[in-house]
């Protein structure tokens, strides 16, 4: 690496990771330098909107995010904008997507599938009570935070309406009401109540309802609400869902009559949050217009220097021992060492190291990939990799655990720096104690 890593800043935010790309935006994990608070920063690039003439779709989202305020909703805290670039700061959440729950451990139990599907109805049921229709709900735009509490995000596809009468047929095939595929007038509500339908499916049976590779065929199959329940559904769930797959959108169940469902009752905790007053968007419109009084600027700060102290504290971290908190018996999810080779170098260590245990490697930059090609505990164990230059001939390489279990990515290390003991900078004290321990 050329230069030592800098940090970006924008308003009040410093700027880190990518969190996910998209067609026509980043979102980046960031952290407020007032109050510490994690943040997640979609960032879209101005002249891309403007070019595909996504202006009103773009404040259309953004408006519905600020008017929508629930704790199973994601939450929008702020709009900027620079001369190039639109940030919109969003709550983080760290616990994925619901998705990813389904793709490593497989369908969810009926409790479980139950409680993620109340939360589903509490947030679409307030949103509807607000005028918006989601439009696109499916596992991968809900989100769990650290407690596992259901968060519905991306309203890229929202649209709010007067009558609830919506035109435009969008969203997922698989999730879409069998109305929405014929083109004409239908109401909002009840085809986001279809969807919320098909994710519960979903939930508990680890499969789509309705799935065909022929996209005719899918769309028969939705148009007749032609499906079949596993054997473990219970009576309770299928009654449920032969209610909300109605193909027939006249009949086809109210959020009111859901929520008094004996089965979608069991176990219940209705929302409680405050109600916001009127929420102002006069941000949202001077982020789309020509005024350049509100603009921000990204501004490259250079990160403070490590001292002596800080960088031998880290370079022992290649130490086993130091995987350990020792006050509560957990292993550490990451670790790090230093050396002396050149960055290239590094790089090729690493990979000689991970592939004859199993792993596959994606390199970008100076980051890698390390994908196991084993199903552990918890999935595959995946870490990520990134060599930072620290001094002109001194770089850092921080190891983390991305996904699968912790005490296997413990193991994973253990092997795994035995061959890269001839590219790990030691301090003569680090030597000295480690042959008192031999």
């Amino acid at each position: 690496m050329s230069s030592v890593k800098k940090r970006t800043r924008v308003g009040n935010y410093e700027i880190g990771k990518t969190l996910g790309e998209g067609s026509f935006a980043k979102v980046k994990f960031a952290r407020n330098l007032v109050t510490g608070e994690p943040v997640a920063i979609k960032i879209i690039d101005r002249d891309r909107i403007l070019k595909h003439k996504m202006v009103e779709q773009m404040k259309r989202e953004i408006s519905t995010m600020k008017l929508i305020k629930h704790p199973n909703v994601l939450n929008l805290y702020e709009v900027m904008a620079s001369k190039t670039k639109i940030y919109i700061v969003l709550e983080y959440v760290d616990g994925g997507e619901l998705f990813d729950q389904i793709a490593k451990h497989g369908r969810l139990q009926e409790d479980e599938a139950r409680r993620y599907f109340q939360q589903l109805i509490n947030a679409v049921d307030y949103c509807h009570s607000r005028g918006v229709y989601h439009r696109d709900l499916k596992p991968e735009n809900l989100l769990l935070d650290s407690y596992g509490v259901l968060k519905v995000s991306d309203f890229g596809l929202s649209q709010q309406v007067e009558n609830g009468m919506l035109h435009t047929a969008c969203g997922t095939p698989n999730y879409v009401a069998p109305e929405v595929l014929t083109l004409q007038k239908y109401n909002g509500a009840a085809s986001d109540i279809w969807s919320c339908g098909v994710i519960l499916f979903v939930l508990m049976a680890g499969y789509l309802p309705f799935d065909e590779a022929n996209l005719m065929g899918l769309y028969r199959k939705i148009e007749k609400a032609d499906y079949r329940c596993p054997p473990w559904f219970s009576s309770g769930a299928k009654k449920l869902l032969a209610r909300i797959l109605d193909p027939n959108p006249n009949t086809r169940i109210t959020i009111p009559e859901i929520l008094g469902n004996e089965w979608f009752k069991k176990g219940y905790k209705p929302p409680h949050f405050e109600q916001d007053g009127d929420v102002n968007l006069d941000d949202v419109d001077a982020v789309f217009n020509e005024s350049k009084e509100h603009l921000v600027t990204e501004k490259k700060e250079k990160p403070e220097s490590m001292n002596a102290f800080e960088l031998i504290s880290r370079s022992q971290s290649f130490s086993l021992e130091n995987m350990f908190e020792k006050q509560k018996g957990l292993v550490k999810r990451e670790t790090s060492f230093a050396s002396k080779c050149p960055a290239n170098e590094i790089m090729s260590k690493i990979e000689e190291a991970a592939k004859p245990m199993g792993f596959n490697v994606h390199k970008r930059n100076y980051k890698m990939k390390l994908q196991g090609d084993k199903t552990g505990r918890k999935g595959h164990l995946a870490v990520a990799t990134e060599v930072f230059e620290v001094a002109p001939s001194l770089h850092m390489v921080e190891l983390r655990k991305t996904g699968g279990d912790t005490l296997e990515f413990h193991n994973f290390y253990k092997n795994f720096s035995s061959g890269l003991k001839d590219i790990v900078w030691t301090t003569e004290s680090n030597t000295d104690d480690n042959r008192r321990k031999g």
